[in-house]
């Protein structure tokens, strides 16, 4: 064992930030009660779940923290010269919750955890120094864990957002490509169109009964049976009247409303000859029509997703509160959380009061509640045979409130009170930080001075936002 002594003075001590106000003799206390010990490059200085020895004040080196997830390291920190780590006084730790992995060969002091009684007995500034460290030392952690949760969070919501702007988008490929080949055959109808020869008064009765088709209010609801009896005999008409491409004339005449009566009306003003143009012609443009209605729908869902995430996160207003109504911000929060609730193949009911008046409230911090009770609930729900999740909303004298609720297996009773606490989760590593639920009661009870509750039993839990109305 190394001597400190020689290496470690009361000066060199006061040069760290945490000590410089601390008494020399109260130093000269932790230098004399301390030891001191070289670890080599690559070795282990503590790893998770070794016993707590006492506090480490780094000489020389340099010393990474981290801690695996899912078999993936993630780091907590890097210790080098003057930084303290190790057990500290009036922690409540019992075990090592990350590894200390040895960067460049360390120097290094260690006041003992035997010696920790006597620390806060005979030394109190050197007593609150250490209190301090460990302060800064649970601040930076929660800090590291905050972001860690939401950088969780913004991957739940990406990865759905990712799988809901890919399929319209996917549409709009597949549309615009099938559009462009449809497109090139149409010179071809064109040349067979051009040689019709109908009578004008006739190509006006053609015309006004397409539309008169088209403009129907109602198309007729058909079983699968009779539509396929039915497209069955719009083929054979089609047929019979010498028609090309009889089969997918049929299909779309009977996806857009046509009828064989209808076609017998088309029969009294095209000549034979020429039907097999005209039908396909008109086939040609319901088809083009078609597809650029689909691309439209599809570019229409982007459209409502893009407004969905602004509106959630909301970025184009300022930060205070405002009146709003709250069912906007958890119908946005479920339409970004749509894949997930589809995955799970979890039933949404959203039980919504319309007569609840505007809210005073943040806008985007009450979306940051939402998204981690339905995500909860979600996560509750999986492997449930028929989840469902219901949201309810109802006025409670000054209050608004909301009540998320699912089906699922419950919260213990021995851990219910425990589900709000910073840190604490029952989800497997990798799933969750503990964070979710500390950060609904600080929005809800801290920024709005309202109130949140779970209540459980197998089959029904449900957790209940009351949030004044005034704000």
């Amino acid at each position: 064992m190394e001597t400190i002594t020689s290496t470690v003075t009361t000066d060199w001590l006061q040069s760290i930030e945490a000590f410089a106000d601390v008494p020399a003799d109260q130093l000269q206390w932790l230098i004399d009660n301390s030891e001191c010990r070289t670890v080599p490059e690559g070795d282990y200085l503590f790893q998770v779940g070794d016993p707590l020895h006492g506090a480490y004040i780094v000489i020389s080196g340099k010393i990474k923290l981290y801690y695996l997830q899912k078999q993936e390291i993630i780091e907590v920190g890097v210790l080098g010269p003057k930084d303290i780590s190790g057990y500290l006084p009036f922690s409540r730790a019992k075990k090592i919750t990350v590894n200390a992995k040895i960067l460049q060969e360390t120097f290094l002091m260690t006041l003992p955890v035997e010696k920790f009684r006597e620390l806060v007995a005979q030394n109190y500034e050197l007593t609150g120094a250490f209190v301090h460290v460990m302060t800064n030392r649970v601040r930076n952690f929660t800090s590291l864990q905050q972001q860690n949760e939401k950088m969780m969070a913004l991957g739940k919501l990406s990865a759905g957002l990712a799988h809901e702007l890919n399929n319209p988008a996917a549409a709009i490929v597949r549309g615009s490509e099938s559009l462009v080949h449809h497109l090139q055959l149409e010179p071809d109808l064109f040349k067979d169109v051009i040689n019709v020869r109908i009578e004008p008064k006739d190509v006006d009765l053609v015309t006004s009964k397409l539309f008169e088709i088209l403009n129907r209010a109602e198309k007729p609801k058909l079983t699968l049976v009779q539509r396929t009896e039915m497209e069955d005999e719009m083929r054979d008409w089609l047929e019979d009247h010498k028609v090309e491409c009889a089969d997918d004339v049929a299909q779309n005449f009977m996806e857009y409303g046509f009828t064989c009566e209808d076609m017998e009306a088309f029969d009294k003003f095209i000549p034979l000859e020429y039907q097999s143009s005209v039908f396909n012609w008109i086939n040609t443009n319901l088809v083009t029509e078609r597809m650029v209605q689909d691309i439209r729908e599809a570019a229409k869902r982007i459209f409502e997703l893009i407004q969905s995430v602004k509106n959630f996160t909301h970025m184009d207003q300022g930060k205070g509160k405002e009146r709003i109504d709250i069912h906007t911000g958890i119908i946005n929060t479920l339409k970004i959380m749509e894949y997930k609730l589809k995955k799970g193949n979890i039933t949404v009911v959203k039980e919504f009061d319309q007569q609840l008046p505007m809210v005073m409230a943040l806008v985007g911090e009450l979306n940051q509640v939402w998204t981690n009770l339905i995500d909860n609930a979600a996560d509750a729900l999986e492997g449930t045979a028929k989840g469902t999740l219901t949201i309810r909303t109802e006025r409670d004298h000054s209050f608004a409130k909301v009540s998320i609720i699912d089906n699922g297996p419950g919260v213990p009773e021995e851990i219910r009170s425990q589900i709000f606490d910073p840190f604490f989760t029952t989800k497997e590593i990798g799933k969750g930080t503990g964070l979710g639920l500390d950060v609904v009661q600080r929005i809800v009870v801290g920024q709005h001075h309202g109130s949140v509750k779970c209540t459980s039993v197998p089959g029904h839990t449900e957790f209940i936002v009351c949030l004044p109305i005034a704000g």
